[in-house]
């Protein structure tokens, strides 16, 4: 099995920790310390010897951060992890503080109201969020300073960095050679008049190279720095260990392999203008460089767009997985309702049927399952503590991804287990009604995702409800489930391009009670401007053809554009689908997929 079930952490080990903290904190003479849950690349996931923050506190979520100080400490959550954190840090010890309500800054200057000294890595901060705190707190007395990491060195058990094998990634999935990536970046270098730019984005690196790994777990990257210099040479900053000759003749002589321990001395050494993203290099990198230019990652954009070949990929991978996901849903619905069955026992079912298209190298995250009030935990993780028996009259959430070769996906269908309240049924529709509005939604070529996202929220306003995670997200090619820089939610600024994916998946959550969303990936196309129209169109194809379960709907709710839209929907899951599963998963996809 990719995903287990060990619970990792406790809030019973965090005060002990903490305390000692405390100790090294003021034998330095300093008032507090910053624990991101990051790495050095800043990556949505992290190894286990980077996994500071959920050492520290307990809390295991993958975006957050503590305040540590010498009398209290703030643990940073977005309002995805609102329940998580309550369950898993301690509560004497650690205060929960939502970010989009409170800034670090705010934070601190009611904490310290004499002032004092803010203590923190530069190797997992990025320049722009150090040059905001810093400006916020100028006035109050605080400094912010760097120094090594003091979490380490309180951690004495801290596991080793890992040491994943590098491997080639074949042109009949990345669609374009290494070389082609580098010379035209390169040349887009040289208009700027820079020397060279610092990648220090995995996912970056392994496009730009066309190369995966297996240094993290559920996303294929390699932990490694990269210089790619104006000419399109690139040198590339990664253990030995994990190369090998096939990889080096993959990477040819344009691109020189070095130690890790190289690469901080490399970038002193630098001639001219060196390309540096603010916002995802650490501020160790540009304390470093002789002339350090901002600029956002140059690969970000282009490996966003995704070419045909990776288009083409990703439609044949997220139909494997549908109809792999049309097995587990049959299996689910007969298996579900008798009392017995457990969300670990769902888990590791979708798992079985994913593994059995003899195509899946990993799954995309740890599957979210949250049976009634566990769904209502937006980015629950069962483990073999919350792990519990699956009620009739409650809804099952079940959020999952497969990495293939030749595709990343994410889909979350919520499923009626019996027979369910009316209240669930109608916020269901509401959540619906919000995924059809984007699917079929046309705008103008430089729009957002933050143009779109209340598309998906209509529905829900005018019932008066909401959910406090974004819309949707950019999802790679056999890369991070999750990749900027598109996205549908109010904060998404960087407008969508055609060739990039991002999911479409509004929920809407009751604590305690049940937790709801619809999720499907779409791709960005152009379209048709209507006749009399005088702007050029954007639009989605649909790439996820999954059923979504009509016993949760009330048909009533529904405009009739968007009962056709369902039904049409469904008759098309059923076609693409239909030849590829067994005989039973056949008979059950037909009355899944029957017209309302």
């Amino acid at each position: 099995m990719f995903q287990t079930f060990a619970v990792t952490t406790s809030p019973d080990a965090g005060p002990a920790r903490l305390a000692k903290l405390r100790e090294t904190l003021k034998a330095e003479q300093l008032d507090g310390f910053l624990i991101p849950r990051a790495d050095a690349h800043f990556g949505e996931n992290v190894a286990a010897n980077s996994e500071r923050l959920a050492w520290l506190t307990g809390f295991t979520g993958s975006a957050g951060f503590c305040a540590a100080l010498l009398d209290k400490a703030g643990v940073f959550i977005d309002g995805r992890y609102t329940l998580q954190v309550r369950s898993q840090v301690d509560l004497n010890s650690f205060t929960p503080v939502p970010l989009h309500g409170v800034e670090l800054s705010d934070w601190l200057i009611e904490a310290l109201p004499k002032g004092g000294t803010i203590a923190y890595d530069p190797w997992l901060h990025s320049f722009d969020t150090i040059e905001k705190l810093e400006k916020a707190v100028a006035d109050h007395s605080i400094t912010i300073k760097k120094t090594d990491n003091l979490v380490d060195r309180v951690w004495i058990d801290r596991p080793e960095p890992p040491q994943g094998k590098v491997h080639p990634y074949g042109i009949e999935f990345s669609g374009e050679t290494s070389e082609s990536k580098r010379q035209n970046i390169g040349a887009e270098l040289a208009k700027q008049d820079l020397a060279a730019a610092v990648l220090t984005l995995p996912d970056s690196i392994a496009w730009l190279l066309n190369i995966r790994g297996s240094d993290i777990s559920n996303t294929p990257v390699a932990l490694c720095f990269a210089i790619l210099h104006s000419d399109g040479n690139v040198d590339l900053f990664v253990n030995p260990d994990k190369c090998d000759d096939k990889l080096g003749a993959h990477l040819g002589t344009s691109v020189t392999l070095h130690p890790e321990a190289d690469f901080a001395p490399k970038l002193a050494e630098l001639d001219g203008k060196a390309a540096v993203d603010r916002n995802t290099a650490p501020v160790a990198i540009s304390d470093l460089l002789q002339n350090p230019e901002w600029v956002t990652d140059p690969c970000i954009l282009p490996k966003a767009c995704k070419n045909p070949t990776e288009i083409a990929g990703s439609r044949t991978a997220h139909i494997r997985d549908a109809a792999a996901m049309a097995e587990f849903l049959c299996w689910l619905e007969s298996a579900a309702p008798g009392g017995a069955l457990s969300e670990i026992d769902v888990v590791q079912k979708l798992e079985t049927f994913r593994r059995n298209t003899n195509a899946l190298k990993d799954i995309s995250f740890e599957t979210i399952c949250g049976s009634g009030p566990n769904g209502a935990i937006v980015h629950y993780r069962v483990d073999e503590n919350s792990n519990r028996t699956i009620q009739s009259g409650e809804t099952l959430l079940v959020d999952s991804g497969g990495q293939y070769e030749d595709g990343t996906t994410d889909i979350t269908r919520t499923i009626a287990v019996g027979d369910v309240s009316d209240d669930i049924k109608r916020a269901n529709t509401l959540v619906l009604k919000g995924m059809i509005a984007i699917t079929c939604a046309r705008w103008p070529v430089g729009l957002a995702g933050r143009d779109l996202d209340g598309f998906a929220r209509m529905a829900l306003w005018q019932a008066g409800m909401d959910y406090d995670h974004g819309t949707g997200h950019g999802v790679g090619a056999y890369l991070g489930v999750h990749e900027g820089p598109q996205g549908i939610s109010r904060r998404s600024t960087p407008p969508l391009e055609v060739g990039m994916i991002v999911s479409n998946e509004p929920g809407h959550y009751k604590e305690n009670a049940y937790g709801i969303r619809i999720e499907n990936l779409l791709v960005v196309n152009p379209a048709t401007t209507p006749k009399g129209g005088d702007r050029e169109m954007l639009g989605f194809e649909t790439l996820t053809y999954v059923p979504i379960d009509r016993h949760l709907i009330l048909a009533d709710l529904l405009t009739l554009d968007e009962r056709n839209w369902l039904n049409a929907y469904h008759a098309e899951v059923f076609e693409k689908v239909n030849n590829l599963v067994s005989t039973d998963t056949r008979a059950w996809l037909r009355t899944a997929c029957a017209p309302i």
